[in-house]
């Protein structure tokens, strides 16, 4: 999954372009989400959700014909929420409206003064023609989550340095060793740790051959496998 942020300031079109580029990427057909950092309230006052919350609930799941929400009390932080997004529905792009302090690619609608910034964009004399270049330069150059690791295998100081690279055309995704050889990602209280490749074949082969004699036919074929170990005190 990519993820792309358009920053701003108030009232320079960050919704129309955010909406613009989710239009033109949907009709590549790509699988595209958005996620928007706002300071209102998003659920309703007096409305049955917000009721339920009000009662005490922790989270509120709203489910209609056609759609389905979730509601949380809780002020989730960036990578919660794209973690979220991707394990629940795996879109190719996620754009974001805000966080312009996200180290992600950014289109900004007003001045910005940020290394992973890759144009400024005014939206009201944004044409079609500009609008596919602009997403033509958002597929080449948009980049997933890096490892964080700052192994320096990619011949970049840091994780940081290359996605810096990446925005300006100088890097490919593709350099990050660690998502290619790496078919094990573990992660203590969110953060990866880094794996060797003795390591990494280690703990693959284990696993797998552990979870061998149990029945996991039935969930199709294991493209995908995932194992959480919750402390005592998140039980």
């Amino acid at each position: 999954m990519k993820i792309i942020a358009v920053a701003g300031t108030k009232n320079t079109g960050k919704t129309t372009l955010v909406t613009r580029i989710v239009s033109e990427l949907a009709n590549r057909n790509y699988k595209v989400g958005t996620a928007k950092h706002t300071h209102v309230q998003l659920d309703v006052e007096g409305k049955d959700t917000w009721k339920h919350r009000k009662a005490g609930a922790s989270v509120v799941v709203g489910a209609g014909a056609d759609e389905t929400f979730f509601i949380t009390h809780q002020d989730m932080s960036l990578e919660e929420i794209i973690n979220s997004v991707e394990y629940l529905f795996k879109p190719d792009f996620l754009v974001l409206e805000g966080y312009k302090k996200a180290p992600y690619l950014k289109i900004s609608t007003s001045p910005l003064d940020d290394p992973f910034t890759l144009t400024e964009v005014d939206v009201m004399k944004l044409d079609e023609e500009s609008l596919r270049e602009l997403v033509d330069l958002v597929e080449e150059r948009s980049f997933g989550k890096l490892a964080n690791i700052n192994c320096g295998e990619c011949g970049f100081k840091d994780c940081n340095e290359m996605a810096q690279a990446m925005v300006k055309g100088e890097a490919k995704e593709d350099l990050c060793v660690m998502k290619k050889t790496s078919e094990v990602l573990l992660k203590i209280n969110g953060s990866p740790v880094p794996l060797n490749p003795f390591v990494n074949k280690f703990i693959k082969n284990t696993f797998l051959g552990m979870i061998s004699s149990l029945k996991i036919e039935e969930h199709g074929e294991a493209k995908k496998i995932e194992l959480l170990i919750q402390h005592e005190s998140n039980r």
